[in-house]
């Protein structure tokens, strides 16, 4: 069932539970992601990254054969522009089919994040897509090494209530400890849960974990409990198919490479279904 996050959001939102939203790439990453969730009888959402849509598989090549998978899926799927900051792609992706996109104006102030972010909500609603937004900036894992979330990249409450009061956003990503990519060996994130607790109070919205790879089982369970309600991973369930690559071409060098490819992607299944449990999202797709 092909469906925008809007109504799988408030869903999760009113029976407090997070749905897992997984970062795919091309046809065989969102074939495994949509597969785990069939097997978890649970709502999911394909985040298919701007940079990454612009670099291998515009929206106008990828987005259709995507779409078809998630109608033909039992369970509901969204498909989601993740870091929309270009708001011309966007509005291509929009065109071409997203039922769901993440307008993130987050490195302007707030004033210019909300009229941005405002006047794709109202594009939106033309589509009947739903629109995710960001306050506070997240760290991240770049080529220039490791960069985590210090107390400037925390999202504001005060700054983020009245953001999705003035904005009509779907779900809202807060930065409360969190970061993107991978963490060093044996880190575990703080998280500030009085953050997402403070948001979560006054407006009742859904709220979205960023960088949850390697956050901690504990840590994501606490974020359910606080009031997220959408969870994005996507370096684990990459670096789950990256290994099983490694490991196949050393025990076997001679892999037949189209069935090297089918095997990778179902080597990430467990790790979707892994984090679907601690969601607790497994069993909701009705």
């Amino acid at each position: 069932m092909y469906q925008s996050m809007k109504g799988m959001l408030a869903k999760a939102n009113a029976e407090g539970y997070a749905v897992m939203a997984i970062n795919a790439f091309n046809l065989e990453t969102a074939r495994g992601v949509i597969k785990a969730a069939e097997e978890m009888d649970a709502p999911i959402i394909i985040d298919l990254l701007q940079d990454h849509v612009m670099s291998f598989f515009d929206c106008d090549i990828l987005t259709k054969p995507i779409v078809k998978m998630a109608e033909q899926s039992p369970v509901p799927v969204a498909i989601n522009l993740d870091h929309g900051h270009d708001i011309a792609h966007l509005k291509r992706c929009l065109h071409e089919g997203f039922s769901s996109v993440m307008c993130d104006a987050s490195a302007y102030d707030a004033e210019e994040n909300a009229r941005i972010t405002r006047s794709v909500v109202e594009l939106a609603q033309i589509y009947d897509a739903s629109v995710e937004a960001e306050v506070g900036n997240m760290g991240r894992i770049d080529d220039a090494g490791v960069v985590l979330t210090d107390d400037q990249m925390y999202t504001d409450p005060d700054v983020a209530i009245d953001f999705i009061q003035k904005t009509g956003i779907d779900a809202l990503a807060v930065s409360y400890g969190s970061t993107h990519g991978d963490y060093p060996e044996g880190y575990v994130p703080t998280f500030h849960f009085d953050i997402v607790e403070k948001i979560k109070a006054a407006t009742g919205a859904a709220l979205v974990l960023h960088g949850g790879s390697g956050a901690g089982d504990d840590n994501m369970r606490r974020s359910v409990e606080a009031g997220i309600n959408k969870i994005n991973v996507g370096t684990d369930y990459m670096i789950a198919q990256r290994e099983f690559v490694a490991h196949a071409l050393a025990e076997n060098p001679d892999y037949d490479f189209p069935t090297l490819m089918q095997d990778s992607w179902t080597a990430g299944i467990d790790t979707i279904k892994h984090y679907i449990e601690i969601s607790g999202s497994a069993g909701k797709a009705r």
